[in-house]
């Protein structure tokens, strides 16, 4: 593998001293090779943006220190690329006919998903998780996450094998 993409949880724990979980997320990235290079995905500073605007307190001190923590640990950031989507496509499709709703994929259901899609909540899935999913498996990054997606990485590992992911602060 080329490197780790951590996940919005496994950042938290990384960052949070007072979080039981923080020892844990510093030893794996302290035991790592020195040149092993860590990302994050936009999608993640998107949910961690959210996060903050969403709590009223969100502009405070806490805030600067985790951005603060951003930029300086993770420097590097991964856009979403036309290969992200092809990952994303392919595994969402296995995804969907798997765990579409029990219609099914008629002809005439297939239209109206043109329109009102079947959601990741229908299929049991986090759709920003399997964004990320996507990220990991283009840039072949290990991801680092503490989320179940027991259907996506199921899913995952049929299409990609080589997928790996990994818990640091289980």
């Amino acid at each position: 593998m080329d490197g780790y993409l951590l996940d919005t949880q496994t950042l938290c724990y990384w960052f949070d001293a007072t979080d039981e979980r923080f020892s844990r997320v510093n030893a794996a990235v302290d035991q790592l090779p020195s040149d092993a290079p860590l990302y994050v995905s936009a999608i993640t500073l998107g949910e961690i943006c959210y996060g903050h605007a969403a709590n009223p307190n969100g502009a405070g001190p806490k805030r600067a220190d985790f951005e603060q923590f951003i930029r300086t640990r993770l420097p590097q950031s991964l856009e979403v690329s036309h290969h992200t989507a092809e990952a994303y496509g392919k595994v969402r499709a296995l995804l969907a006919q798997r765990f579409a709703p029990k219609e099914g994929w008629t002809k005439k259901r297939r239209a109206e998903q043109m329109s009102d899609p079947v959601t990741g909540r229908e299929l049991g899935i986090d759709e920003n998780d399997l964004w990320i999913v996507a990220q990991a498996i283009e840039r072949r990054l290990v991801l680092v996450t503490a989320d179940k997606m027991k259907r996506i990485r199921d899913t995952v590992g049929e299409l990609y094998p080589d997928f790996q992911s990994e818990n640091w602060g289980a």
